[in-house]
């Protein structure tokens, strides 16, 4: 069966207005307080939206299953937000798909693992991810049942290179993920498998940086993954985790990098030819680096020292397009029939951009993990590069204005009828853990949605205004009760990660057809239903099977 392109045309919605689809990234909805920044923060033109027309904004779920994650207790992240936006349907995600695929024991019999097995007989199995049961890169269960099946399936050697998390979950929670792990190897060892912690170091300072924004972070994990080196060795990894974090300002974040040691002062699981190496994590965006220096045999962002001969192979794909890595245990979701790709077919020539730590998220995550264009002469995508070498809450503005300017360009050149962009602000400020930083960057990101919105009222067109998922708006670790938590020391407890609360969604604008409003039976709409809501925006229907749009007209 074929698969016609050709969208119907609304009944009651014009064609011809232009469309500016905005994201808020981490910008979700929370009870007004002091660790609210969004609300801290002047916000007037994101207060407007919220206050001025009660029938054209709404809350919409961005976390769990709302975006294909397994449970809802699993925060949204930008990859999986900006695939439901973007798709117009949920398909399992990241941490799903493993889970299914470790519950049926699928995952010990494809292609992927069997590639790794080859090595198990005469080499060692490494395993290099996030230590935390955060839920968003990497989740400790999935490490147990691997360890458990590659045990059962004839692994006898095996090192795990942990990186400490304190971003996704709570600061200082290494010291408990490491305990665990040193039980589950002993009781390996117990039955005769020589499994150890080889390495370790902190998410942000060793292995996991994400864009190339700074290859030195990975170039600390190879020294102490495959060379065996860093400046810091220990006998112990929990001895490691426990004297590091000792260090002023230590944080499980910027741990810096070690390496486990024998009673020589040896190396106890340098990565050597004849090995096989798997990289746990799930989600894409911090691997992809790690896997080019993998796999990649003409690399040049660092020097290697050595290239280990290897089977290696992700936890899944991390790039759909570079097809990297090569060999994967899980099967990536197969995002079919995007909204931007209906939309191209239909004649809307788009524009997209944002700066570099999310125009990923903007194109390649939007168009179902497919980088490029749909149709070059209909589309341009621009890039704006980020700040590199700094921490996002030095210049909490980041590039806000330089994207706002950028899609107002497009919008007053008329050459576009959709402009989508996202505003990375609040959510990259937010991870820092800097409310005061995190206030200035919200207020940035309102003063960009302004600029946007000004431009669509100029050409008479029709605003879209949403989030993937919540960060800013809740700064702080809670008890059960809801208040905050305290630390051994009295001081609140910084909340770093994203959060679990929906996020708005405003449509506006002088082009926007009397009548349209938002529903009111679609309560638990989320993320995916905005993509059919943007299609009849643009006059078109948008496919039966995707999620149901979150506007009706009502005839004045």
């Amino acid at each position: 069966m074929g698969t016609s392109w050709k969208l119907a045309d609304h009944p009651k919605l014009p064609k011809g207005k232009q469309v500016a689809v905005v994201v808020l990234d981490g910008w979700g909805e929370a009870k007004p307080n002091q660790y609210n920044c969004i609300h801290v923060a002047e916000t007037p033109v994101m207060d407007s939206l919220k206050n001025g027309a009660p029938d054209k904004w709404r809350l919409v779920r961005a976390h769990g299953k709302a975006v294909g994650l397994p449970t809802e207790d699993d925060m949204g992240n930008s990859e999986v937000g900006h695939n439901a936006l973007g798709a117009g349907r949920i398909f399992a995600q990241g941490a799903k798909l493993v889970d299914l695929a470790l519950a049926s024991g699928k995952i010990f019999e494809g292609e992927g693992f069997k590639y790794i097995k080859e090595c198990f007989e005469t080499g060692t199995l490494h395993l290099i991810g996030l230590l935390s049961d955060g839920g968003v890169h990497s989740r400790l269960d999935q490490l147990q049942l691997l360890l458990k099946g590659v045990s059962e399936h004839g692994g006898k050697r095996i090192r795990v290179h942990i990186l400490t998390d304190g971003r996704d979950v709570l600061d200082g929670s290494s010291v408990g993920f490491v305990e665990i792990l040193e039980n589950d190897l002993a009781k390996l060892r117990e039955k005769g498998i020589d499994a150890r912690i080889a390495s370790g170091g902190g998410r942000m300072y060793v292995t996991m940086d994400r864009y190339e924004n700074d290859w030195s972070v990975v170039k600390r994990g190879w020294d102490a993954q495959v060379l065996g080196e860093a400046p810091h060795k220990f006998t112990s990894a929990l001895e490691a985790v426990k004297k590091l974090r000792a260090e002023p300002k230590a944080n499980d974040q910027y741990l810096p990098p070690f390496v486990i040691v024998d009673d020589n002062g040896k190396s106890v699981g340098p990565i050597v030819d004849g090995d096989a190496v798997v990289t746990l994590n799930f989600r894409a965006d911090r691997m992809v680096m790690l896997a080019k220096a993998l796999e990649y045999e003409n690399f040049d962002k660092f020097d290697r020292v050595r290239y280990p001969k290897i089977h290696y192979a992700g936890m899944l794909e991390y790039d759909g397009e570079l097809k990297l890595p090569s060999h994967y245990l899980v099967s990536p979701p197969e995002i079919d029939r995007t909204s931007g790709e209906y939309l191209v077919y239909n004649g809307i020539r788009t524009f997209a951009c944002s700066e570099t730590v999310k125009f990923g998220h903007v194109t390649f995550f939007w168009n179902g993990n497919r980088s490029g264009y749909f149709n070059p002469e209909m589309e341009e995508y621009v890039e704006i590069p980020s700040d590199s070498g700094i921490t996002f809450n030095v210049k909490p503005k980041m590039k806000a204005l330089e994207i706002a300017e950028k899609a107002r360009d497009a919008i007053l050149s008329r050459k576009f009828d959709q402009v989508r962009v996202n505003l990375p602000n609040s959510d990259m400020v937010g991870h820092t853990g800097d409310i005061e930083a995190t206030v200035v960057a919200c207020k940035a990101a309102d003063e960009a949605v302004k600029m946007i919105l000004d431009a669509i009222e100029q050409v008479g067109g029709i605003f879209v205004v949403t989030a993937d998922h919540g960060n800013a708006e809740d700064m702080v670790k809670r008890d059960k009760s809801g208040n905050p938590s305290l630390d051994k020391n009295g001081n609140i407890q910084i909340l770093t990660s994203h959060t679990l609360e929906p996020v708005p969604l405003a449509i506006g604008g002088p082009g926007l057809s009397p009548g349209v409003r938002f529903r009111n039976d679609v309560p638990t709409g989320g993320l995916a239903n905005v993509a059919a809501t943007v299609m009849n925006l643009h006059g078109f229907e948008a496919p039966s099977d995707y999620e149901p749009t979150l506007i009706e007209v009502v005839d004045n």
